[in-house]
């Protein structure tokens, strides 16, 4: 058994034909889902790349783990997926980005070398990095000097001191001026880049060559995509693909930004410089047919990949699950980026294709449960045959889901959570909110999200009757039971233990009732030791 995790970073869960957008061409990941199983309810554990990631990689929420925005370290001891897969002899491998921001002074302390073995392991979330590429910047903080990416540009003629914006991420004027891809009006543009050296093909051919490389050790490979992210540029034939008479109507009403009735928070991003940038006339005709044409060259990609897949005959013994971090307002609910809880932003695509038989009773289905990205590192761990860690692991597997009969329902989980961090967000500023106050939780079940703000009403949705999650019932007095039976729930949520991840729950319960040997509390003599322990007192003690 094998596993090859792809994720597509910044791709929205509507976003596919499989999943019903009316012009988008995905036809591989739609031959996938056919093959496999669709998760229609999806929920990230955080509406943002480093959070989210780390969630994913360690199988556990953000208040667990503690990695709670870019830039925050997962700190040294904190179990990844890899280290549990290397444990039963699994090689975990990393082709593409993780967004991990290693803790150096944690390894400092404890004096660890970055460079050991351990050292690169704590540096790249427990994977071996057979490429470490996060596309932010070559010359950004995620990123060395020596980007293999930026290398392989510069072997192939495309020169300059950052190849990687100048050419994949810029494009040109008419008159040869170069037109960089991070300002969204020359989005609609072809990148300067042949399409073979853009990004998106040159790491699937970096994963087919460790797959080709791999051998016969067991190993699960995470195929990171860099892309749809921005900056929405894409090179020719996709970035002409498609046009404004394929975009979604937009997803917003003028309700929404009413300062009497919208949320303090959710006004304060409205506001800012990047949602007023997605809003402006224009720019939503430039990047979204961008953007559109990035998931497809994503999804050609995944076609050769699979070819070659089913050439060496690894389709049968490799499972294979597509996934993102989050999603993407793309001007919806006057939002741009990520970071708030639409279904836009924190509900993601998730395919699982299991290409063990008793998988084979629920290939085409889509599923309506409650699944969460933790969910992801127990089903690996599971599906590899290693023993579950219900004490560290706060997913579920998914296999009940993937190998259900459907001879009746199966027992899931009622609520799904997820958490961000706003600390480091202009509205945080905006709305004069001290670090530690600058949280916020979704909490969401079949038919309500739930949003607790800290130190602000809440926001509540009924997305059975209002899909578009346009009308905040957060402050509707008629709407009082539900959310008080919400915030008890995730308060429910919150008073769990978190972080005891040390003792197996079998040692709790061995544990149970017995002191150390040697030690006697609360026995009143000689006749009351032999009442409880059963046997005279000074004999075997």
């Amino acid at each position: 058994m094998n596993v090859l995790w792809i994720m597509a970073d910044q791709l929205r869960y509507d976003y596919l034909g499989c999943a019903g957008h009316p012009g988008i061409r995905t036809p591989n990941i739609d031959a996938l889902a056919a093959r496999g199983v669709r998760f229609d309810r999806a929920y990230v554990q955080s509406p943002c790349c480093g959070p989210s990631r780390m969630s994913a990689y360690t199988g556990r929420y953000c208040r667990s783990h503690g990695a709670t925005g870019n830039g925050v370290p997962l700190r040294v001891g904190e179990p990844t997926l890899g280290d549990h897969l290397r444990r039963i002899g699994v090689r975990p491998v990393l082709v593409g980005k993780t967004h991990m921001v290693a803790d150096t002074k944690g390894m400092e302390w404890l004096g660890i070398d970055p460079r050991s073995d351990v050292g690169v392991h704590l540096s790249e979330c427990g994977f071996d990095p057979y490429e470490r590429d996060d596309g932010i910047h070559p010359d950004g903080p995620f990123n060395p000097p020596d980007l293999a990416y930026a290398r392989y540009l510069r072997e192939h003629g495309f020169e300059g001191e950052n190849p990687w914006q100048d050419w994949a991420n810029s494009a040109q004027s008419d008159d040869g001026e170069l037109l960089s891809g991070w300002l969204m009006r020359y989005n609609d543009r072809p990148a300067r880049i042949p399409e073979e050296h853009s990004e998106t093909p040159y790491m699937t051919r970096r994963a087919m060559e460790f797959i080709e490389e791999a051998g016969e050790q067991p190993w699960l490979c995470h195929l990171s995509y860099i892309k749809p992210h921005w900056p929405y540029i894409v090179p020719a034939p996709y970035h002409g693909m498609y046009g404004e008479k394929d975009l979604l109507p937009v997803n917003r009403s003028e309700a929404e930004r009413d300062p009497a009735i919208a949320h303090p928070v959710f006004k304060a991003y409205q506001d800012s410089r990047i949602c007023r940038a997605y809003c402006a006339d224009g720019i939503r005709e430039a990047i979204i047919p961008a953007y559109m044409g990035l998931i497809t060259q994503i999804d050609d990609q995944l076609g050769a990949l699979f070819a070659s897949m089913e050439e060496r005959g690894l389709m049968e013994d490799t499972m294979i699950v597509i996934s993102s971090d989050h999603g993407d307002y793309l001007g919806d609910h006057w939002m741009g980026e990520k970071d708030l809880f639409h279904d836009c932003s924190v509900r993601v695509p998730l395919i699982v294709y299991d290409p063990r038989r008793e998988a084979d009773a629920t290939r085409g289905q889509v599923r309506r449960e409650l699944v969460e990205y933790l969910d992801l590192a127990p089903t690996f761990l599971e599906a590899f045959g290693g023993e579950p860690l219900p004490h560290i692991l706060e997913g579920r597997s998914l296999s009940p889901l993937l190998h259900d009969s459907g001879t009746g329902p199966v027992a899931w989980r009622q609520y799904s959570i997820s958490e961000y961090d706003y600390s480091t967000r202009y509205a945080r500023l905006a709305l004069d909110v001290p670090i530690e106050d600058a949280n916020l939780i979704m909490i969401c079940d079949d038919r309500w999200k739930y949003v607790y703000a800290k130190g602000f009403r809440p926001m509540l949705f009924d997305i059975e009757n209002d899909p578009g999650e346009l009308v905040d019932l957060g402050g509707d007095p008629d709407h009082e039971e539900v959310r008080a039976r919400l915030y008890e729930a995730l308060c429910d949520w919150s008073r769990q233990i978190h972080n005891r991840i040390t003792v197996t729950r079998e040692a709790i319960d061995a544990r149970l009732n017995r002191e150390s040997p040697g030690v006697l509390i609360g026995v009143l003599d000689e006749a009351d030791y032999e009442k409880h322990f059963g046997k005279p007192f000074g004999r075997g003690r």
